[in-house]
């Protein structure tokens, strides 16, 4: 006799896969529209000038905190993440500028700081691209656009510092359990493992964080886990690929000689790019069928928006407008629609007026 609860698991799941093929190719299908590979170009060029100026500062900043030496072992496994394939290349790279860091001035640490925010600063502009048909656009100051981004710099900044000194507590306990005891813990490859755990929890966190704060629309706490888990679910399996394919297959070295490095940096940061705007794609599709009251796997409806009914969605959503200004504004106000509904008011105001006559 068949389970009825395995059979409504199986009859969930055969549900479950045609519609989540159908959304992620509304979700690839959208993207495409909104030039979206276009933007992640742009997004992973400047990413590409901004990387390792940064992570150099941040090193150079951050060794005045802590050791240098477990410093760049944390790095070392951070730029996995970055450049897969590459990790070598990019270290000697950020070595040689803290072996040289008396050259970085003022001057210099306001250009690498410059680099920086104008990634954040095109990866912003190309989230709002992505967030387009969305009917309420939140008015940002200059001053928070100027600053949003050195604000990601000092997050970013913290959570190294803050997994370096981690690491150095536990290395502190361990050398404090051996004095004790005498029995010494050798961690191994399991600490790497961990931290390696650790940062691509950070990685969820911080795609979360872009899809929640840099968006000019107001974007609800659990779309932008959501599309955090997606970004870092799909970069880290593209990641684990690009590196088994640069490791064992690519004639890259053969074809662009000394440019390798450069050539595959590109090519790993702007798939990183799509990915991380495919992930806002995937919130303004959910956000689009939230707004129609819809399931996620039904197609909304997609009406291009006017200049007059975007301002009268931000005046609804900021409290600024009445219903008798929502009337006037209103497009279909020509077609009798909103006479109607005054013609409807001032016969009920009548009806009362005579019967208190009576």
């Amino acid at each position: 006799m068949p389970d009825p609860a395995a059979d409504s698991v199986s009859s969930r799941l055969l549900r479950f896969l045609p519609r989540l093929l159908a959304f992620a190719l509304r979700v690839i299908g959208q993207f495409i529209a909104n030039r979206g590979v276009l933007l992640a170009g742009g997004v992973g060029y400047n990413i590409l000038l901004s990387s390792v100026p940064l992570f150099a500062l941040l090193c150079v900043l951050l060794t005045h905190l802590v050791d240098e030496t477990r410093l760049m072992s944390i790095i070392a496994i951070q730029v996995q993440h970055l450049g897969p394939g590459q990790e070598d290349i990019l270290l000697d790279a950020v070595r040689k500028l803290l072996a040289n860091r008396e050259v970085i001035s003022w001057i210099g640490m306001g250009g690498l700081l410059f680099f920086a925010g104008l990634a954040f600063r095109m990866l912003e502009d190309a989230i709002a691209l992505i967030f387009h048909q969305h009917p309420v656009i939140r008015k940002r100051s200059a001053w928070i656009s100027a600053l949003l981004p050195y604000a990601f710099v000092m997050v970013l900044g913290a959570g190294l510092l803050a997994l370096t000194l981690l690491v150095a507590l536990a290395s502190a306990m361990n050398d404090a359990l051996t004095l004790l005891t005498g029995i010494e813990l050798t961690l191994g490859d399991a600490g790497s493992e961990v931290i390696y755990l650790i940062s691509i929890v950070g990685m969820f966190g911080l795609f979360s964080a872009i899809y929640k704060i840099l968006p000019q629309t107001r974007v609800s706490t659990r779309r932008a886990l959501v599309g955090g888990l997606v970004a870092a679910t799909l970069w880290e399996l593209t990641r684990l690929a690009l590196s088994w394919y640069f490791t064992h297959l690519s004639f890259v070295g053969a074809v662009y000689g000394s440019l390798a490095t450069l050539i595959v940096l590109l090519l790993g940061l702007e798939i990183g790019a799509v990915i991380l705007l495919l992930g806002a794609q995937v919130i303004a599709e959910l956000e689009q069928c939230s707004r129609e009251n819809i399931r996620w796997y039904r197609t909304p409806d997609r009406k291009p928006l006017t200049r007059l009914q975007s301002r009268r969605n931000a005046m609804q959503h900021a409290g600024e407008v009445s219903e008798e200004e929502e009337l006037a504004m209103s497009p279909d106000r020509g077609s009798g629609k909103g006479s109607d509904k005054v013609a409807e008011n001032g016969s009920a105001n009548g009806s009362e007026s005579g019967s208190d006559k009576r």
